[in-house]
């Protein structure tokens, strides 16, 4: 039975990894497009191609403390209920 309820957590786990690096590129394709493609067209400019680099770092960066924060978080509550 604890078996199966680790799996499933498990799998809930990995499905909320998918929302939200799905989330992240979603974010990434709206903010950081729209701000560094100005005038689209059949290829980009130094300057787009370099707003684009900066702009998706931001975003990776931040995605990196946002699952660093909240995986700690999950395993203090793991502790705090088998204590």
């Amino acid at each position: 039975m604890q078996a199966k309820k680790d799996e499933m957590k498990r799998e809930l786990e990995n499905e909320i990894r998918v929302q939200q690096a799905q989330g992240l590129l979603a974010s990434i394709d709206e903010k950081c497009f729209a701000k560094c493609i100005t005038k689209p067209g059949t290829s980009m400019s130094r300057t787009e191609e370099t707003c684009l680099s900066r702009c998706l770092d931001r975003y990776m960066e931040a995605f990196d403390i946002v699952s660093r924060v909240y995986l700690a978080r999950i395993q203090r509550e793991r502790i705090d209920r088998s204590t």
